[in-house]
Parts: C-alpha cells; sequence; structure tokens
C-alpha cells in the first residue's frame, strides 16, 4: 500500500477545502487536499450564483468552483483526486486511509467534506431514485423539458429548485407540508409571481408512483397533512429539496457531534475537540450553509492549523 505524508491534509474540495489550500499554500505549509468523490462539492450543482461577493454579473457555480481550485493549485496547494474511507485521529500522526489503497499521514487534518441532499425514506422513492425521482434540478432538470414536475420542501432550497425548474419545465407544483414556506422572503415573491408554478399547501409526498418496463416515474401520491385524504397527481420527475445532512459519518465515535451530525467546533474558532483537527463549511456549520461562509471558516481553519503547526515545530526544536 502507497503512503503519503503531510504536515496538513484538507479532506474536502468545496469552497471551505480550496480555501484553506489557497491559505494554507500561501503560508508555506505545503497543505495535501483530497477532492473526494465529489470534487467542488455542491457548489458543482448549482448554475446562477448571484450571491457570492465579488462579481456583479451572475456567475456559475462550476466556474466558480473551477477558479478556486486553479487558485489553490497555482499558490501551490497539491490535489489529489481520491476519497477517504477510513479515519483514525486517535493516533499520531492522524491516518487515513483512500480508496486509491494509498495511506496518508498528517499532522494536523482540516475536515471540510461538507453536506449531501436528504431524501425522505421512502421505499418508491429509492426505487425510482435516478429514473424519475432526483435531489438536485440543475443535474437533471434538463431532462424535463416541456414536463411537468414537483418539488418537495418548503425551504430555500426547495424554492430555488422550483423557480430553476420553472424555465424548464411545462408546470412546476411546489409541495410543502406547512402551509406556510421557510425560505427567504424575496424568493417567495419570485415563487408566487411565476405562473408555472403551484404550490400546494399542508401536502407531503405519500408515494411515487411509475412503471418498470422501463422503470420512470408516472405521478405521485400525494396526502394531506390535514386529513389523511390521498390525490394522485400525474408527473413527470419529482425533485426531493428538502435540505442537507453533513458528511460526517468517516468521524463518527472520534470527534464531538450534535445529534444531526454536525461537527461541533469550539467558539469562534473551526478548532474541533482534538487538538490539530479543524472543521470548516457545511459539515460544520448548520446556521449558514452558504458558500460565502464556507470560504471564511476554510480561510479560519488554515490559519488555526498554521498556527498549531508553528506550536509543534517550536516545542521539536526546543528538544533539539
Amino acid at each position: 500500500m502507497a503512503s503519503r505524508h503531510a504536515k496538513l491534509i484538507i479532506i474536502g474540495s468545496g469552497p471551505a477545502g480550496y480555501t484553506a489550500g489557497i491559505y494554507a499554500a500561501r503560508a508555506m505549509v505545503k497543505p495535501l487536499l483530497i477532492s473526494g468523490i465529489h470534487a467542488g462539492g455542491q457548489m458543482t450543482t448549482t448554475t446562477d450564483v448571484e450571491n457570492y461577493p465579488g462579481f456583479a454579473d451572475v456567475i456559475q457555480g462550476p466556474w466558480l468552483m473551477e477558479q478556486m481550485r486553479l487558485q489553490a493549485e497555482h499558490v501551490g496547494t497539491e490535489i489529489i483526486h481520491d476519497h477517504i474511507i477510513e479515519a483514525d485521529l486517535k493516533r499520531r500522526p492522524f491516518l487515513l486511509k483512500g480508496d486509491s489503497h494509498t495511506e496518508y499521514t498528517a499532522d494536523t487534518v482540516i475536515i471540510a467534506t461538507g453536506a449531501k441532499a436528504r431524501y425522505l425514506g421512502l421505499p418508491s422513492e429509492q426505487r425510482f431514485l435516478g429514473y424519475g425521482v432526483s435531489a438536485c434540478a440543475t443535474c437533471d432538470g434538463f431532462f424535463y423539458r416541456g414536463k411537468r414536475v414537483i418539488v418537495v420542501g418548503g425551504g430555500n432550497t426547495a424554492v430555488e429548485e422550483a423557480l430553476y425548474l420553472a424555465n424548464i419545465a411545462s408546470q412546476v407544483i411546489l409541495v410543502h407540508r406547512r402551509g406556510v414556506l421557510r425560505s427567504e422572503k424575496i424568493l417567495q415573491e419570485r415563487l408566487f409571481a411565476n405562473p408555472k408554478i403551484e404550490v400546494m399547501w399542508n401536502a407531503e409526498l405519500h408515494e411515487v408512483l411509475g412503471h418498470d418496463d422501463p422503470l420512470g416515474v408516472t405521478g405521485a401520491a400525494l396526502k394531506s397533512t390535514l386529513t389523511g385524504e390521498i390525490v394522485k397527481v400525474p408527473v413527470d420527475g419529482i425533485f426531493v429539496a428538502i435540505g442537507h445532512e453533513p458528511q460526517s459519518e468517516l468521524f463518527k465515535g472520534q470527534i464531538d457531534m450534535k445529534p444531526s451530525g454536525y461537527i461541533i467546533t469550539k467558539p469562534h474558532s473551526t478548532a474541533t475537540n482534538i487538538p490539530g483537527v479543524y472543521a470548516a463549511g457545511d459539515v460544520a456549520d448548520d446556521v449558514y450553509r452558504q458558500a460565502v461562509t464556507a470560504a471564511g471558516l476554510g480561510c479560519m481553519a488554515a490559519l488555526e492549523a498554521e498556527k498549531y503547526l508553528a506550536g509543534i515545530e517550536t516545542v521539536a526544536e526546543a528538544a533539539e
């Protein structure tokens, strides 16, 4: 098995990971960034981005991630396309095992693994996942041009997905289990003003309907949260947009987490309960969950890791 050692290893390649790489490289730490399966993180599934500072015009999420990657590499971050499948944070140096059968050791680690889409957990939902059921409108919306689709959810994610799909589909039905949306007011205004979007209040997805040969969605059974009545609605696609959960499973039992799985960091810091291990971005942020805040946390993590490494080196020099 091949092995690599780095003073700092960054796990994850979204805004937090790339920004950590940029700051650490400029501090001459020579960081090693392991990109994971989905290089670029959630931003690669986002099209129009108008709330990232520094751009007067609307930019594309994948383009922004590509620019961050290039910048990180330009200043000296080494990026490896591997996926960490095992981590041991109880030993020194920290040990990480990659899917490529490579073992990585590090004096410090920044966890920037982000979050992933949450699903409802219905058997029918899993059955048609990828065959009419999706959690990413920007990934799969193209396949529903001129068709009728449902978006499930009531937060920012759901409303943004519905607005995006309204540019592609013939009709979008937003299904929300309550009578009031949780999204930002400006998004709600856009939603209600769009003639192609209909909102079904106090309803939840009960079952995904479809056929086997070929496998595909033909409709949805929607259940009233008030009366329990079930109605069947013919649709071609269903987009589940009920939020995300942190990708922290790798570190469970080793690092302090909230019951929801978000990694706990110290106040005004990215430091975890393990000295030398830091968490940045959506894996630790259950409040803001924005690209710009993730980038800020990535910056903080790199600066804190640099300070920690400087302390280790000072101790080592004193011992000599």
